[in-house]
């Protein structure tokens, strides 16, 4: 190394030092402007906890019915009161918009945007790729970016960081870049995003310190590890768990109901054991932004290493099976009273993916609409958390259709969500046929047939 590139040396590593000082000390002081980018189920309870702790947030986000709400002191999400949206407006912190220039001004940016699969069920990057262009004109010296969106290992640094550098500036020397997986489950009273320990990873010593200082001021226990990678494999390891133990206990579902074994009283049982025991349960299918999805980004990542993981894939076509086997449970229950599937009128409880929510994202009960439709039959919903179906981009021609009464003008009824409002139904009063995939009505009734 000659002196000149010596000195350049020297002089990169002072520059990352004070950049990372002076980031620091905005961040212990409450002087350092949050952004997040996404104010979905995951970016929104973010936000809102850095203005709780006194923080100058900047809520950015492409739709711009969620900034104005925001800003109207509206909740647009069921669990998050619209109270504690006014509450943060009210103490003048909180800024939201579709002005991505805005992130200029944010010492702190993190990214909480959709990753979902495409039509071959890949990793569908272009919500992360429009977003790091979006922001790539402001990003300036002494921010710190972090993706939060679940994705495969790799994503921050193979993605993310070629896409910010075209800023002319450079990870680690000017900017510092990380990866903190979000752990949102949505309505829990249990743990809230205060209380779920926070995964860190980052691309270098420095970041990871700046990105660990700044969750420490809003998440009570922050848990770091040594790269990126690592913190993206955690939260697939994590949904990918539940997506096996799931395809297990649906699979023993089947086993066991042609045993004339209810699999709820199984695991209820099973379940009393203190040790070496964990309860799941089975479904009409997978919901939700992350079981459904993440095992596939693993799938498809492992195979760029010649890798084929069979148990995941194996787990992805049980889950993933399980509405048609619903559907079959329900052409026998109607075969039962001698009426055929095909122009039946059906009415499914339930849009939700899960009990007490709004979220329907990647929920079994539109695959099951589907599939009846695609057979002749007459499909209704119902459910108290979702009036009128949004447009989504895999069931758009679902849009606007209306939840409908529980009533006895169907030929039969399937609880897809358990919802609590459901457990107070009397459905022999019905004296219809009910598909029950979530044990609502419990022990078997006349009409009752578990699925």
């Amino acid at each position: 190394m000659n002196e000149s590139e010596s000195l350049e040396t020297t002089s990169t590593i002072d520059r990352s030092t004070l950049l990372k000082s002076e980031l620091l000390s905005k961040i212990e002081n409450r002087e350092a402007v949050v952004g997040v980018i996404g104010l979905g189920y995951a970016g929104l309870p973010l936000l809102l906890r850095f203005v709780e702790k006194g923080f100058h947030t900047i809520g950015l986000d492409i739709d711009v019915k969620k900034t104005e709400a925001l800003m109207k002191g509206q909740s647009y999400i069921k669990h998050i009161p619209a109270e504690r949206i006014q509450r943060a407006t009210a103490l003048g912190l909180l800024q939201a918009t579709d002005n991505f220039s805005k992130a200029k001004e944010c010492d702190a940016i993190l990214i909480a945007v959709p990753t979902p699969l495409n039509k071959n069920r890949e990793p569908d990057m272009s919500y992360i790729v429009a977003t790091c262009e979006s922001i790539v004109s402001s990003v300036r010296r002494g921010q710190l970016i972090v993706l939060e969106s679940t994705t495969y290992p790799g994503t921050t640094e193979e993605v993310m960081v070629p896409i910010l550098e075209k800023s002319g500036l450079r990870v680690d020397k000017d900017f510092f870049v990380a990866f903190s997986p979000e752990r949102e489950d949505p309505n829990r009273s249990d743990f809230t995003t205060e209380t779920i320990p926070k995964v860190v990873g980052a691309t270098s010593a420095d970041g990871l310190l700046v990105a660990e200082k700044l969750y420490q001021q809003v998440i009570v226990r922050i848990v770091p590890v040594s790269s990126t990678r690592v913190a993206e494999a955690t939260k697939l390891i994590e949904n990918i768990f539940r997506s096996v133990n799931i395809a297990l206990v649906n699979e023993l579902k089947m086993t066991f109901m042609k045993m004339g074994i209810d699999i709820w009283e199984v695991i209820d049982a099973a379940k009393t054991k203190p040790f070496g025991y964990m309860p799941f349960y089975p479904g009409p299918g997978l919901g939700g932004h992350c079981i459904p999805i993440d095992p596939f980004y693993l799938t498809w990542k492992a195979r760029e290493y010649g890798v084929t993981t069979k148990f995941i894939e194996l787990a992805g076509e049980i889950n993933t099976a399980m509405p048609e086997f619903v559907v079959q449970r329900a052409m026998e229950a109607l075969n039962d009273v001698g009426k055929p599937l095909k122009g039946s009128r059906i009415l499914i409880l339930g849009l939700a993916y899960k009990a007490n929510v709004d979220d329907d994202r990647e929920s079994p009960s539109y695959h099951l609409m589907e599939m009846f439709q695609q057979r002749g039959a007459i499909v209704s919903y119902n459910d108290p958390y979702i009036p009128i179906i949004r447009p989504s981009r895999e069931f758009s021609k679902y849009a606007g259709k209306k939840s409908v009464e529980v009533s006895d003008g169907f030929d039969l009824i399937l609880i897809s969500t358990a919802h609590d409002a459901y457990k107070d139904i009397d459905f022999e009063a019905l004296s219809v046929p009910v598909i029950d995939t979530r044990n609502i009505v419990g022990k078997n009734g006349r009409f009752v047939y578990k699925a």
